[in-house]
């Protein structure tokens, strides 16, 4: 991390907001953004594509150095996600394949396959970098860290209203079960727990708005003259 380019690492579990919190940051500093979350359910999609199983964990490794993705700007200023040609964007954001990109993210060899890809995207002007090891493995001297949470509970509902615009049926207590099962798994694999890196400024967003929150890290920003 020597002489690049600053980073601000956002970590923390499904639905606390990171997505959305990192996109506006970014936005807002001019500077790149990594949805890491978003290539390991690019890994699950492409997975499942050529019949791979998660316990061939050699060819997911393969499968994970050489991922053919693209993050393109659409006209809207949104991202739109490209996996071997096809555009994935939707389709990588369904329960199925955030629940076997979770399982996927517990392989020590997946998660190195898909390392020196990740510090890849460090480029001047800087990068704010979503995920869930963000700040303790893939970038651990990164300049200012921040935990980003909330309830099982306050997720699951911000979970629910997404997926209900988009005409789904979920039942709410199924979805905190799922959510709860996933946090566990996350904070207690071998591998990159679900933890707050050391020094991480640590926010619980159930009672915040994604604005607030914007600010939160827009003025540790400023204290570190990145404004």
């Amino acid at each position: 991390m020597m002489n690049q380019a600053p980073v601000i690492t956002i970590d923390g579990p499904s639905g606390a907001g990171k997505g959305t919190v990192s996109q506006l940051v970014a936005e807002k500093l001019g500077w790149h953004l990594l949805d890491s979350g978003a290539l390991y359910r690019l890994l699950a999609l492409a997975a499942s594509h050529h019949g791979i199983e998660s316990d061939d964990v050699e060819a997911l490794k393969v499968l994970a150095e050489h991922l053919d993705i693209q993050f393109k700007q659409s006209e809207d200023s949104k991202v739109e996600i490209v996996l071997e040609g096809e555009v994935v964007t939707q389709a990588i954001r369904t329960e199925i394949v955030g629940n076997q990109a979770s399982k996927l993210a517990a392989i020590a060899d997946v998660r190195e396959g898909l390392l020196l890809r990740q510090r890849a995207f460090v480029q001047e002007p800087g990068l704010v970098a979503d995920g869930r090891d963000m700040g303790t493995v893939v970038f651990p001297e990164a300049s200012i860290k921040v935990f980003l949470t909330a309830t099982p509970e306050e997720r699951a509902q911000r979970r629910l209203l997404q997926l209900e615009q988009k005409g789904d049926v979920v039942d709410f207590d199924a979805l905190v079960k799922t959510i709860k099962e996933r946090d566990e798994r996350d904070a207690n694999r071998a591998v990159a727990p679900l933890v707050p890196a050391t020094g991480a400024l640590e926010i619980d967003s159930t009672e915040l708005s994604i604005e607030q929150v914007v600010d939160i890290i827009l003025s540790e920003a400023a204290k570190a003259s990145y404004i």
